[in-house]
């Protein structure tokens, strides 16, 4: 059975991952955040003209988190992140400039090496762009390296 936290988007799709070794089922206190990042994914949706969104990644608990090699200040660990692509509007890079410019407010947007876009709604809420590649962390949304 599948659990809808908003219209487009279920806890499944935000807890899933390919490493069926951790448990990645979110405690209550984390479950309440991703419903709430659930309701702004909506927004970031609707930003990209309503188009299909894919997420990658979503709530990650410590040890998962650990394992993909994580930050340990990651804002996956508390539900408050999702990393995702929009196929049918552009790549990453295209898809963060969307959002960049768009009405909604966010912590963190990166275009993480070119694979995907990571949002975080961390109620810090500072408003960064960064570029993650191989060449590290960089300011802005840019291109890969």
């Amino acid at each position: 059975m599948t659990t809808w936290l908003s219209p487009h988007f279920s806890l499944e799709e935000l807890i899933i991952t390919e490493h069926r070794e951790f448990d990645n089922l979110p405690p209550p206190e984390v479950r309440a955040i991703l419903l709430a990042t659930a309701q702004q994914m909506e927004l970031v949706r609707h930003a990209l003209g309503d188009r299909p969104i894919s997420v990658s990644s979503g709530y990650r608990c410590p040890a998962l988190n650990a394992a993909v090699g994580s930050s340990p200040g990651s804002a996956h660990i508390t539900g408050h992140a999702v990393d995702f692509c929009c196929l049918t509007l552009g790549d990453p890079l295209e898809v963060a400039k969307v959002l960049e410019h768009a009405e909604v407010a966010f912590d963190q947007l990166i275009h993480e090496f070119g694979r995907w876009v990571h949002v975080s709604f961390d109620p810090r809420m500072r408003g960064e762009r960064l570029t993650i590649d191989r060449q590290g962390v960089r300011a802005g949304l840019l291109p890969i390296r």
